[in-house]
């Protein structure tokens, strides 16, 4: 009589191998892949979502069919993907909140981003601005850091909500700088970013393309980049570390992950697909116009990145005290 755990085993096996059978015979995909973003329509998320499910659909002659299913700052589209069938019809398009700042920052989360998911590649990084309200007697970051240090609890700060990458990325300058600035939640990039320009607030950090405009027009001052090297879409500004904030360097990211288990044979076709298609002309211009750097890394490459960053949020979320349900 052969052994419960050895019968697993090989029935493991048994799938295993069905499963690169099947693959090699060209029976994957045999039906449209489902790509989750785990937040609602139009964000940045999403974008990069469709255009990688675009050059999905181009080489792989299937659908790559949107499913936005947001909730909880991403962790319900996430976890929903970390349970479903690891057969290769089921991806997710993560962000930096839901696999990079989420494990710390909820004390029950439904999912381990590195066993609980096989990575397919991280897709692109995106800078951000920390930008202020004109009456804000700094144009630098260091004049705003001995401003805070001079006047502790005087300067506030918008951010997307509690646990927010913005929220986050502004509490890493208090604990790097030894400052307290006030954090003033919002329901959103767009009710924070109004708040700042009605002076509700101090200061913000943001993607570049959405601040930009104001930053032209006068409504708003750039003081840095949060990424180590300048942006293409804003040269004159400088970057943090630049800027006296050594060891400073943020950027929003976004990648591309299915089930753990998923056969490593459909996680390698994927990400051979997904990374041509990101260095193709017209994704790069794309990405580009909005401020994104285009990666497309090796799985391994991804699950490194990934394990930093988490360790690097861990600390930052662990030094404010963020913590969330």
């Amino acid at each position: 009589m052969i052994d419960s755990r050895v019968a697993a085993v090989l029935g493991l096996v048994a799938t295993v191998g069905i499963a690169g059978e099947a693959l090699a015979q060209g029976a994957w995909p045999a039906k449209p892949i489902r790509v989750v973003i785990p937040f609602p329509p139009g964000g940045p998320t999403d974008i990069v979502g469709r255009a990688a499910a675009r050059k999905i659909e181009e080489a792989l002659g299937q659908p790559a069919v949107i499913e936005n299913r947001g909730g909880a700052g991403g962790t319900v589209g996430a976890e929903f993907v970390a349970r479903a069938p690891a057969d290769g019809y089921t991806l997710i398009v993560g962000s930096l909140s839901t696999h990079g700042i989420s494990p710390s920052l909820y004390p029950k989360l439904g999912y381990d981003v590195i066993r609980d998911f096989s990575h397919v590649t991280l897709l692109a990084l995106v800078d951000n601005f920390l930008v202020v309200h004109p009456r804000v007697p700094a144009r630098t970051l260091r004049e705003l850091i001995d401003y805070a240090r001079r006047n502790p609890g005087k300067l506030n700060f918008g951010s997307v909500g509690v646990g927010g990458a913005s929220h986050l990325m502004a509490e890493m300058i208090n604990s790097m700088a030894g400052i307290r600035t006030i954090h003033v939640p919002y329901k959103g990039a767009a009710p924070a970013t109004a708040a700042l320009l009605g002076g509700e607030v101090d200061f913000f950090l943001s993607g570049i393309p959405a601040l930009l405009p104001h930053v032209k027009a006068g409504r708003l001052r750039a003081i840095a980049n949060t990424h180590s090297r300048r942006s293409a879409l804003a040269p004159d500004v400088p970057t943090m570390i630049e800027s006296g904030l050594p060891g400073y360097d943020v950027s929003t990211w976004y990648v591309m992950s299915a089930p753990a288990a998923t056969p490593r044979e459909i996680v390698n076709r994927l990400n051979t697909v997904v990374v041509k298609g990101l260095r193709s002309p017209d994704t790069l211009e794309s990405f580009a116009q909005m401020g994104a750097e285009v990666m497309g890394t090796t799985p391994e490459q991804t699950v490194e990145f990934l394990r930093g960053e988490i360790a690097k949020w861990a600390k930052v979320v662990r030094d404010s005290g963020a913590r969330l349900d």
